[in-house]
């Protein structure tokens, strides 16, 4: 396969504000799913690629995927591309983060856990190991963010500074196959 696409899900419901991570499971308006779905769709057909998604399989982004299902797609599920594990700062507001915590993780960056979560370093790993089963995904910001820096760094370590932004919500990202 010469290069995939992944796309970040759509903005999901009650995100504002909260520390969002594989352990929240929040929904999306079925709306912005059907339309992310849409554009999924029109791109597959556009570059002659076969119907086949995968998906993680957090509402966010599985909602797309079964609506993909509905217009025909072969659509999997795939754990691999969960979101990263915030541990004890998954679903909490950022600001009832104290700036001590805040500061344990700036101080280790990539090694930092979010107390019984999963550190950067592994996120990184997990996300470059990841072999894509067909051409279209759909994913999370942080996800995508490290399958890109992984594939861009060539093993640099990122540190507060140089982390880039995540795709928006709903955004395609092209991934080149060796990356």
């Amino acid at each position: 396969m010469p290069a995939w696409t992944i796309w970040r899900h759509p903005a999901p419901i009650g995100a504002r504000g909260r520390c969002i991570g594989g352990r929240t499971d929040l929904p999306v308006d079925h709306r912005k799913a059907k339309r992310l779905a849409h554009r999924i769709r029109a791109h597959a057909r556009r570059q002659g690629l076969p119907r086949r998604v995968v998906t993680s399989p957090l509402r966010r982004a599985a909602d797309v995927g079964r609506w993909l299902r509905r217009w025909g797609f072969d659509w999997c599920v795939d754990p691999a591309l969960v979101e990263m594990d915030f541990g004890a700062w998954d679903g909490q507001a950022w600001s009832a983060i104290t700036r001590d915590e805040f500061d344990r993780w700036m101080h280790d960056f990539t090694g930092f856990d979010f107390d019984g979560g999963e550190t950067l370093a592994d996120l990184m790993a997990r996300a470059r190991a990841w072999q894509p089963p067909c051409a279209l995904a759909v994913g999370h910001g942080g996800w995508i963010t490290a399958r890109l820096w992984a594939a861009q760094q060539k093993g640099q370590a990122p540190l507060p500074g140089t982390w880039p932004a995540p795709p928006g919500y709903g955004r395609a990202t092209s991934i080149p196959s060796a990356a």
